[in-house]
């Protein structure tokens, strides 16, 4: 079986589907040694992600990813290489290139909450999704709250989803000793026990609402640790500052950037608590990385959170600010709540692994053919 994997949107941003993307394809190479698998590189992209696995191979194409042409223009680069199946991870297949097609849904963020996102991926996804999932062969969804939306919001049938889920980068599961968590945080400035937000810095992750808790936590008077926020800024961040200014907590709530791999292993291991109070979220890396390293996650009851955080972590509803506020008081002051929470956090990820996943995706590749 001749396998092909679109892998060109590592060279544009190495958000979410990236990090599925170079993760899925070391866990497929680990587990499957005879079918052949051509990667899809954009031309220009002078990093290669395919594993040293003899049955592995890099191929280029010039089509940039997310281009008004690109269904036409990559199903024409592709269809020379004659593939059995072609898995697009990235949610939209081309309209030629493989004899049967796989795409990867991550979630519906753009259908629920449109004012959530800019001009241009509203036009990209949601104007493409309900041709997508018609004639995608099958569907991967990164949660089984992805694979119901699929069901009731674009009537696909049951049966042409299976849920797949996601796991951590690795790093997230390693030993750090103190000195190396203690000097990140001397880097930044840092006390052990802080409060913690990973995402990028945009309307759907509820920030403005986060702070506000975190404001009436403060004026209890019993916890005085900082917020910090980790993650770019994305788009129509500035009520979150606006926030921060209108409460006077600019000694209070930092923002950072520029934070990756060992160093946020490192600021996991030092938080007190990761707090995730997203209105949507397909998957939630954030809570499922702070769970292996030790770290109690309080997330909200939406999307696909409550799965990942399972019984381990506190689910909290996004319309009570005051559960918020409690739910900080308790994590960060009851010891025997805080120490549950970390043993039933590092038990739920294990749970998840990049070899499960990449053998239910070989199965799906297999099915399909």
């Amino acid at each position: 079986m001749h396998i092909g994997i679109d892998v060109r949107l590592p060279f544009y941003q190495m958000g979410g589907i990236s990090q599925y993307i170079l993760h899925l394809l070391p866990a497929l190479a680990a587990i499957d040694g005879e079918n052949q698998y051509s990667l899809f590189h954009l031309q220009r992209d002078g990093r290669s992600h395919t594993p040293s696995a003899s049955n592995f191979q890099r191929k280029n194409v010039f089509t940039p990813c997310h281009h008004k042409f690109e269904r036409w223009a990559l199903g024409l680069e592709l269809l020379p290489y004659r593939l059995d199946v072609l898995h697009s991870p990235d949610f939209i297949p081309p309209q030629w290139g493989g004899r049967r097609k796989v795409i990867t849904v991550h979630d519906l963020n753009f259908i629920f909450y449109p004012q959530f996102l800019t001009r241009d991926s509203m036009a990209y996804y949601a104007d493409q999704i309900a041709w997508a999932v018609q004639v995608a062969d099958h569907i991967s969804a990164d949660s089984h709250a992805t694979r119901h939306d699929l069901i009731e919001q674009l009537r696909v049938p049951p049966d042409k989803i299976t849920t797949v889920h996601l796991a951590a980068n690795p790093l997230y599961e390693c030993e750090y000793d103190d000195t190396a968590v203690s000097t990140t945080l001397q880097k930044h400035n840092l006390p052990h026990g802080f409060i913690l937000f990973v995402g990028t810095l945009e309307p759907r992750k509820n920030l403005p609402f986060l702070i506000r808790a975190y404001d009436a936590l403060l004026k209890e008077g019993e916890i005085d640790v900082p917020l910090i926020l980790v993650g770019g800024k994305g788009w129509l961040y500035e009520e979150v500052f606006t926030t921060i200014d209108e409460l006077g907590l600019q000694n209070k709530v930092r923002h950072l950037t520029g934070i990756f791999d060992e160093q946020l292993a490192h600021l996991y291991h030092a938080a007190g608590v990761l707090v995730t109070p997203s209105h949507y979220e397909g998957f939630g890396l954030p809570a499922l990385e702070a769970m292996h390293c030790g770290c109690p996650v309080i997330v909200s009851n939406r999307g696909s959170l409550p799965e990942v955080a399972g019984e381990a972590g506190l689910q909290l509803p996004l319309d009570d600010e005051m559960a918020w506020t409690d739910a900080l008081r308790r994590v960060l002051t009851d010891s025997d709540l805080r120490q549950k929470m970390i043993e039933r956090g590092q038990a739920q990820a294990k749970t998840f692994t990049w070899q499960k996943a990449a053998e239910m995706t070989l199965e799906i590749y297999e099915a399909v053919v």
